[in-house]
């Protein structure tokens, strides 16, 4: 797909600002506590989750200026290294990911909001009209055009880190070395603690290839794109370990191990009670910020693969202002409808596990991708290729890692997601087969 003209593309600072606020949600407000039970060997667990994370930037960044301007990121990745088939497995596990993602990160956004406003929590039909307040009007927001939609992701991105940099700063000077000893806590092996925690900080970095999916919206995409990438994964990486850090130094660890707001928590203990409410704002605007982000996100993957006749022709339809507005509005559809599940009894679970799958169906396009990389690299007069061997080794094994990490039970489920797209691939292919099947 062409180039936008600049009216519809967006800069470094609102590329960036995809990569960082789709990452950053609502999860790394919580993970310290998580972290815990197992000691300062958690920090290990960070650096390890890091280096993978960078290990797939550095693949995205390649890929992006193999075929800038591309709208589809993972997607057009897996089709040029393994063809449509593989490609609309990609499309579909990540389409499908990203609104089962969002419908989570509005119930937590409601969450948040209750804290301001308890009604909501206390109501179950105003909580749900407060959800779907904000998934529609992100809507609106997305359908505007990615310029409106940038702005707002630039915006939310800066104030949702005001909190995190702050007590990760400022509370390097109220750490007690003392709560990171022993270095791994209770019956936990040195390399059971070191998988778990792993496995635990890894799915913090879900997101940083959201760069390369608008990619005919971004200016200079061969420069910006690489850029972004790589940069907003180096700066999330310092500001999940600097806050995690920090927090585990401030508040003991039997007492962070109970914590349901362990920054908010560590804020009180540095300024004061109204640091916590300082703090659970700057989580709010944190979801609000990862919904708009990840709304944009999923009406484009639809689109490549629409454009490739190998996704419904109604997700490729555009409005004036150069957005798949159709493919967004469906996707919403869909997050409001499993967020009506959500307070419905007894689907609570089935949609709990329903966001679990959601993992595994974003990872297939990590391990696709690598492998794509992996392809790409020439051995023939190439100085480089041993590093850009282990780069994509690295990247790869992350991946496999992270799967294996959710768990047997949802690598079934989420697999078997996966097989009930093969049947709509089939009668897409026979109702309008892409031209190098004609």
């Amino acid at each position: 797909m062409g180039q936008k003209s600049g009216e519809h593309q967006i800069g470094f600072g609102p590329t960036i600002a995809l990569v960082m606020g789709n990452m950053i949600g609502s999860g790394v407000f919580f993970l310290p506590a998580s972290l815990a039970a197992y000691g300062g060997i958690s920090m290990f667990g960070w650096a390890l989750s890091a280096l993978g994370a960078i290990g797939l930037a550095l693949v995205f960044a390649a890929l992006s200026k193999k075929y800038p301007g591309t709208t589809g990121g993972p997607y057009v990745y897996t089709r040029e290294g393994f063809g449509h088939f593989a490609a609309f497995w990609v499309a579909w596990g990540y389409w499908i990911s990203v609104w089962c993602t969002n419908a989570a990160i509005a119930v937590a956004l409601i969450g948040y909001l209750s804290h301001f406003f308890p009604t909501i929590g206390e109501h179950p039909v105003a909580a749900i009209s407060a959800g779907l307040s904000v998934i529609w009007f992100l809507t609106w927001v997305n359908t505007r055009g990615i310029k409106t939609a940038g702005t707002v992701q630039l915006v939310t991105t800066i104030l949702k880190l005001t909190p995190l940099i702050m007590v990760s700063i400022v509370g390097i000077f109220y750490i007690n070395m003392d709560y990171f000893t022993p270095l791994v806590r209770g019956e936990n092996t040195i390399g059971g603690a070191l998988a778990a925690t792993t496995t635990l900080t890894l799915f913090a970095f879900l997101g940083l290839e959201c760069a390369t999916i608008p990619a005919a919206n971004v200016k200079d995409p061969e420069k910006t794109i690489p850029r972004a990438t790589i940069w907003g994964t180096l700066l999330t990486a310092l500001v999940y370990m600097l806050g995690s850090f920090a927090v585990m130094g401030i508040i003991p660890p039997d007492e962070l191990m109970q914590s349901k707001a362990p920054f908010a928590d560590a804020a009180t203990k540095i300024w004061g009670p109204w640091a916590g409410n300082f703090v659970a704002a700057g989580v709010l605007i944190s979801t609000f910020g990862a919904l708009n982000g990840w709304i944009l996100i999923q009406g484009q993957i639809p689109l490549a693969a629409a454009n490739d006749k190998v996704f419904p022709a109604v997700f490729g339809k555009q409005n004036s202002k150069a957005t798949p507005a159709v493919g967004i509005v469906l996707s919403s559809v869909l997050i409001s409808i499993l967020l009506l599940m959500n307070y419905t009894k007894g689907l609570v679970k089935a949609f709990e596990f329903m966001i679990l799958l959601t993992t595994i169906s974003v990872l297939i396009p990590y391990i696709f991708s690598s492998a794509t990389y992996a392809l790409t690299i020439s051995f023939k007069k190439n100085p480089r290729w041993l590093i850009q061997l282990t780069i994509a080794l690295v990247a790869f094994i992350y991946s496999m890692y992270a799967v294996i990490g959710a768990g047997y039970e949802v690598v079934y489920w989420g697999f078997i997601l996966l097989l009930l797209g093969i049947p709509i691939y089939i009668w897409l292919i026979k109702s309008n087969p892409p031209q190098h099947l004609k």
